[in-house]
């Protein structure tokens, strides 16, 4: 019996003596995260899948994992298809999947702590139908047969200095209580763990690669706010930097605060706060306004400062990823190098600037079939040799204090040429990435209808990929940050219908992925900004490109490229060496000017 099918009898043990018939388990954490910590990695402990979203349900007899279009290659490889269903989603939603396979009578169990209302919502509806029950657990049950799960983490919060935040917490605050009395509210929940760095300018190491600490914030029209934090983790120049009006409690005094509501009128918003926030409000008397954390739009709307600092971060990063893209130019065809070897080198070019903090996400390091994986992590079991003549897919970024950045370069490792349909395929892929930076759009566009010029190359030879186009990016904070996004609308998608604005980061990342040979993404970092354009009827908005780094010309098929896209590749890579060429010397300077050459 494996480690993982034990793990699935020992929680069906537990399960009936909680008397529950079933259980569901998803990724997640007390404050909705997409990454979460070590002590939340339930799915990851139950199955052995290590993707980042995805969920599952076991019920007496079976059970079912539910992953998007993202990871249908990666579950595959790495969950059981003997004790586990593969569910991909949106398709098939776990209510449906409940509905249909449920026992009438039978009792499932799930965590009010990493739900949201709107899924115990439907799923109770889906339940009802067949004639069963969902049971909100006292004790999430993985948690009394996981042996050795991992203590929540106790690092010390970090000031975040107003010279990179470019607005004081106070003036944060203010504008909080401003929208609270503008919409007759006493308070508001907080609970993103993103948010509550970006109100109160503070920064954690509590989950990797992402600076945040995990804690509540009960923010009040009067401007004061109620950080729920262990008081281990605050030390005095954190306390000094919150001052009076921030009043310190402890993780067990906030759910006693919900229910000590009685009589207010507390916004929480429903995509970012559990179902358990919910109730306890409701059991408080508390009247519940459901509305958008209002810290969402401010914080992806990067101030001048944020920006600067984020052209900082991008200038150095662009220098450290040209340092490893000459360095894998002159070893990688020499073989001997692997997935993990090229990750850690590149994390040690980063390391060079002597001002990297942190990682912005695991560096997705893939080469040949490995590189299909939309987003593959690259561990000792899947670690695959670099070998000549094949394709490499390096997506990878740094927390810096002044920037968060993220890029995707794909290159070929010689001595020999790529085939033809890699070169199409790649300038595919290019052509969409240029259409994309070259957009120009009016005032109210959508993320969804920019979505169609990044994949119209693709489109056009029958192809596509099955990940969204672009991501919001935080300063010094996530490395995805809603609300903004690129990607196909459906229904309403998280994101898709998110009117951009000037100053919001987006990624730029067309990619084309063929199982079991390679993956192909370019991505860059932009900045939605407004464009002066003579006669306009009404304001219209553009991207500056951020990210600055050589694209691999030896992949490029230039007969498939437009005089437009021609100009952008030679303006792009001149504006790249004017950037990274004062940050490199000797070989690495001649390979980048090599690299930066116009192509014709």
């Amino acid at each position: 019996m494996s480690t993982y099918e034990a793990r699935l009898n020992a929680l069906r043990v537990q399960l009936k003596k909680d008397q529950l018939d079933g259980f569901v388990v998803p990724i997640c954490d007390e404050h909705m995260s997409e990454y979460v910590g070590d002590y939340a990695q339930r799915l990851g402990w139950l199955t052995g899948f290590g993707g980042s979203a995805g969920s599952a349900v076991v019920l007496s007899e079976e059970a079912a994992i539910f992953t998007d279009g993202r990871y249908t290659l990666q579950v595959r490889e790495q969950v059981d298809g003997n004790n586990w269903q593969y569910v991909g989603v949106p398709q098939t939603s776990i209510s449906d999947w409940l509905k249909e396979h449920t026992p009438a009578g039978a009792r499932i169990g799930y965590d009010a702590w990493v739900h949201t209302k709107g899924w115990v919502e439907s799923a109770t509806v889906a339940l009802k139908a067949k004639g069963a029950e969902l049971v909100a657990v006292k004790s999430n049950p993985i948690d009394a047969v996981w042996a050795d799960q991992p203590g929540k983490s106790d690092a010390k919060l970090m000031v975040h200095d107003d010279r990179f935040a470019g607005q004081s917490s106070a003036e944060k605050r203010a504008a909080v209580a401003e929208w609270l009395t503008a919409n007759a509210l006493d308070s508001t929940v907080i609970s993103a763990l993103d948010s509550v760095a970006w109100l109160l300018n503070v920064r954690g190491s509590d989950v990797a690669n992402t600076p945040v600490a995990l804690s509540f914030v009960l923010a009040h029209a009067d401007g004061t706010a109620d950080l729920f934090v262990a008081p281990e983790k605050v030390g005095d120049d954190v306390r000094a930097h919150l001052g009076n009006a921030v009043r310190l409690r402890t993780p067990e005094e906030f759910v006693p605060a919900l229910k000590a509501m009685n009589g207010k009128r507390i916004a929480v918003d429903p995509d970012r706060a559990v179902a358990a926030i919910f109730g306890a409000l409701k059991d408080g008397g508390a009247t519940i306004v459901e509305a958008r954390d209002p810290t969402i739009l401010p914080k992806a709307v990067k101030n001048h400062v944020e920006q600067a600092g984020h052209r900082a971060a991008q200038a150095r990063d662009g220098a450290a990823l040209s340092r490893f893209l000459h360095w894998m130019g002159q070893t990688a065809h020499q073989g001997g190098l692997d997935e993990l070897s090229a990750a850690a080198r590149l994390k040690s070019f980063r390391e060079d600037t002597g001002m990297l903090h942190d990682l912005s996400f695991d560096t997705i390091s893939a080469t040949g079939p490995n590189g299909a994986h939309c987003h593959y992590k690259v561990d000792e079991a899947s670690n695959r040799a670099i070998e000549p003549n094949s394709i490499y897919l390096v997506d990878s970024g740094g927390q810096y204090l002044d920037g968060t950045t993220d890029v995707t370069r794909t290159i070929w490792v010689g001595p020999g040429s790529p085939t033809a349909e890699m070169k199409d395929r790649f300038t595919r892929v290019l052509k969409g990435h240029i259409a994309l930076a070259l957009a120009v759009f009016p005032e109210g566009t959508r993320g969804a209808q920019l979505d169609t010029m990044a994949r119209a190359s693709l489109w056009q030879a029958g192809l596509d990929y099955a990940h969204g186009t672009g991501h919001g990016v935080g300063s010094f904070l996530a490395v995805h940050e809603g609300p903004q996004r690129i990607g196909k609308f459906s229904g309403g998608q998280a994101g898709t219908d998110e009117p951009l604005q000037a100053g919001m980061f987006l990624s730029n990342e067309p990619g084309y992925y063929k199982a079991g040979e390679y993956g192909i993404r370019i991505e860059n970092l932009v900045l939605v900004e407004e464009r002066e354009i003579a006669g306009a009827e009404g304001r219209y908005f553009g991207f500056e490109t951020l990210t600055f780094a050589p694209i691999d010309k030896t992949l490029v098929d230039v007969s498939l490229l437009s005089g437009e896209e021609l100009r952008w590749w030679n303006d792009y890579h001149a504006k790249v060496l004017s950037i990274i060429a004062p940050q490199l010397d000797g070989d690495a300077l001649a390979w980048a000017h090599e690299a930066c050459a116009p192509l014709s």
